[in-house]
């Protein structure tokens, strides 16, 4: 893994040896827009891509708990717009996540997008109204590269991507801003939306072949680099995650989380599609006082902590 400069966000976080455990950007599904050329810090309304555009998707997508990244191939990026952009948009990520992939003539066609079923189980529904798009079995890794937004994204991420797109050539792409630079290098990978940290070129070649069978790899199964599933709220990410790795569990179908508001935390119940089930205790702890952003100063941290009942 490319190291950072020392006084940077994501090298305070790993020298702090902090969990990212609840660190996911929440959302209900994903739609990722291919966009030449630079990005700058808000990266859909600052590229080539039409501000009004990607201002009326980001908001859109957000309106229906979703949420707009822009995508670029690895490598060098040819300053010229792109004339048939790729699209990927995952979704029901609640229960059986499904990926769309095709092209548009204009981004702007995406603004027919029926929002609301992009949540739900029917990707066919959503293809009858955006036909040039159709399912694909074959996942997508997404790393952030958004060096506008945090250096640490770009110098930590772009080698891995880069490294990658021979290996798995069309499944993986930089993106913009995901949330989480101070665990970078970071990626998110479609249809399910599971979320890492502080990824290695290794670990992230393990990614896409996890993915395929619905899984976290065995080596990301850890709460360093277990961000969370994206469709869960950020308590609910870290009792599943912590469940998960206490029963060395790879499916990210097999559990499910139900917490509610307890204190000053949570409390609730992590179940397994077997039958088995965990009482979780979930809380914010305080930790040191970090940067969470380069351009920032550092402030108190926090993590999540999970105790399982016995």
């Amino acid at each position: 893994m490319t190291q950072p400069l020392p006084d940077s966000c994501s090298a305070q976080w790993d020298d702090a040896g902090l969990p990212a455990l609840g660190t996911a950007s929440q959302a209900a599904f994903w739609v990722a827009l291919e966009q030449n050329g630079p990005w700058g810090r808000e990266a859909v309304t600052e590229s080539h891509l039409d501000p009004s555009v990607g201002s009326a998707l980001a908001q859109a997508c957000s309106d229906h708990g979703g949420r707009l990244l822009l995508i670029r191939r690895p490598g060098r990026h040819v300053d010229v717009g792109t004339t048939e952009p790729t699209v990927l948009i995952a979704g029901g990520l609640a229960t059986d996540p499904w990926l769309l992939v095709g092209t548009v003539d204009d981004p702007a066609e995406l603004l027919r997008t029926p929002w609301s079923l992009l949540a739900g189980d029917d990707p066919d529904a959503v293809t009858e109204t955006l036909d040039t798009l159709d399912e694909t079995r074959d996942p997508a890794l997404l790393i952030c590269t958004n060096s506008k937004r945090d250096v640490c994204c770009a110098v930590r991420g772009r080698p891995i991507a880069l490294s990658l797109q021979e290996q798995f050539p069309e499944r993986v792409w930089e993106c913009s801003h995901t949330g989480g630079h101070r665990f970078a290098p970071t990626g998110i990978a479609l249809p399910s939306g599971q979320t890492y940290a502080r990824l290695t070129t290794d670990s992230a070649a393990a990614i896409i072949p996890a993915e395929r069978k619905g899984e976290i790899p065995v080596e990301l199964n850890h709460s360093a680099y277990d961000r969370g599933r994206s469709v869960l709220a950020p308590p609910a990410q870290s009792a599943e995650s912590v469940v998960r790795q206490s029963i060395s569990e790879l499916s990210l179908r097999a559990l499910r989380t139900d917490l509610h508001p307890d204190g000053e935390g949570w409390r609730g119940e992590v179940t397994h599609r077997d039958g088995r089930a965990w009482p979780v205790d979930v809380r914010r702890v305080a930790g040191p006082e970090l940067k969470d952003s380069c351009v920032k100063v550092a402030k108190p941290s926090f993590f999540f902590e999970v105790s399982l009942a016995d």
